[in-house]
């Protein structure tokens, strides 16, 4: 009986110390292991709707664009036909002038002499003609008479000839000198606007030195360089907008020429353009910029500028499809950058959700949702 009792007391023993090894065991140690498999929770993205946008079918007329500086075409410059002192100027820079008009009185008098020269000399060539025209006439009368020989009739009518030559020689040269006269009268050539002097009053001129230059501002020109492979589309009176600085509103002008060959060394072609400016409000040296905008014929998948991202040299975009993030790789077109959209030519489609702007640390597969509007979380504060 008493080794029944030991041996039953040593079993109730050995059983309550595996059950507490049990009970330890499924408290204490599977409960670290199954949270740790667990880990944290994973974070779903909001986005309200006007940071996902679908893409849309739209035109999108195509923009060719260049600048440079406005040129009058109709600049005369006026001269000093010759050599004198310049004895005064009728006119300054910004005096508006009518063609015609003289601007100035340039001391003449060498010029002056030069033609008395040349009269004197017309009148000597022509007295040596009449005596050579008498002495032919004399000697052909000889001849007749057979008193002297063919031989002296040819030399009187050689030397008739020669009076004849010098006098034409001289009435050439007395009236190149009287031209020169009447061209060296400073008169305006144009009408418009004195736009620069080049000489003052007492100074030397010499031949063909400039005086003044006149501008016509009534057409104006703008010339640029389009490439080769748009200058196509252009044609000579098509319409332009004219952006000038110092103006609000563009104004329009067209296309008068396209050059027929491209400038050496480049992929461009010259294309000028002409702007009406009857009331003169622009002024030739304002800068402008010319848009021409080419109406487009096909519906084009565009998205909004802001949605692009670069990523290794690559466009992407990034998606919200079955509700994770997904970066797309994308093949552009077009950009219009007054719309602020641009060409989507590979990788999406019209039924895509688009992130319309750009994000810093996205990851590709994150769960993402689109949501009314975002949930405010108010802050909670420990007691």
């Amino acid at each position: 009986m008493r080794k029944q009792w030991l041996v039953g007391g040593i079993a109730a023993v050995l059983l309550a110390g595996g059950a507490g090894v049990t009970v330890w065991a499924s408290k204490g140690g599977d409960t670290p292991k199954k949270e740790a498999e667990a880990g944290p929770a994973k974070v779903t993205l909001e986005f309200v709707p006007h940071e996902v946008v679908k893409p849309t079918l739209t035109r999108m007329p195509a923009q060719i664009e260049f600048s440079g500086p406005l040129v009058a075409p109709n600049t005369a410059i006026v001269r000093a036909k010759s050599s004198g002192t310049l004895l005064s100027l009728a006119v300054a820079e910004g005096s508006r002038v009518r063609a015609g008009q003289a601007l100035g009185q340039i001391d003449l008098e060498e010029l002056r002499f030069r033609i008395a020269e040349r009269n004197a000399s017309v009148e000597s060539a022509r007295a040596q003609l009449e005596q050579a025209e008498r002495q032919f006439k004399a000697n052909q009368g000889l001849a007749d008479q057979k008193f002297i020989a063919s031989t002296a009739l040819d030399t009187s009518r050689a030397a008739l000839e020669a009076a004849r030559a010098q006098l034409s020689s001289a009435r050439a040269q007395l009236d190149t000198a009287q031209v020169t006269l009447r061209q060296a009268a400073l008169v305006a050539p144009i009408s418009g606007v004195v736009s620069k002097r080049h000489a003052v009053a007492g100074e030397k001129l010499a031949p063909e030195q400039q005086v003044l230059s006149i501008v016509d501002l009534s057409r104006l020109e703008l010339a640029g360089l389009v490439g080769t492979h748009e200058v196509s589309r252009l044609k000579p009176g098509l319409t332009v907008q004219i952006k000038v600085e110092g103006h609000e509103a563009p104004v329009q002008a067209r296309i008068s020429r396209i050059a027929p060959a491209a400038e050496p060394g480049t992929r461009s072609i010259g294309v000028t353009l002409e702007l009406a400016n009857a009331k003169e409000e622009f002024r030739a040296g304002q800068y402008a910029v010319a848009r021409v905008e080419l109406a487009d014929e096909a519906q084009r998948l565009t998205v909004p500028e802001t949605a692009l991202s670069s990523n290794g040299g690559q466009e992407q975009v990034w998606l919200i499809e079955n509700g994770a993030l997904v970066r797309r790789i994308v093949t552009t077109g077009r950009r219009d950058a007054r719309e602020g959209r641009v060409e989507v030519l590979q990788g999406l489609t019209p039924a895509a959700q688009v992130l319309s702007a750009r994000f810093d640390n996205l990851r590709e597969g994150a769960k993402a949702t689109v949501v009314a509007a975002k949930t405010k979380v108010a802050a909670a504060t420990a007691p």
